[in-house]
């Protein structure tokens, strides 16, 4: 992947019986245990549903955000 940034969109608490084979297929992963195989740390008594997306290099810097205001990249 290039380097780009990751974009957090929500992070929503759900709990373990919310995490469902259809969520995890959609979430990249063949099968619920896969997904919690790699999720899973700890007891899994904080769950949460993590939703973002990817920017490519230089997606950061176009124009029509909504609040006028630059991304400080760290550079």
């Amino acid at each position: 992947m290039d380097d780009g940034h990751i974009v957090v969109d929500s992070i929503t608490p759900i709990t373990i019986a919310d995490v469902t084979h259809d969520l995890a297929r959609e979430s990249g992963f063949e099968s619920l245990d896969d997904l919690l195989g790699i999720a899973k740390h700890g007891s899994g008594d904080n769950v949460y549903l993590i939703r973002f997306h990817y920017l490519p290099p230089g997606a950061w810097d176009t124009p029509g955000r909504n609040d006028g205001a630059k991304v400080d990249r760290g550079h």
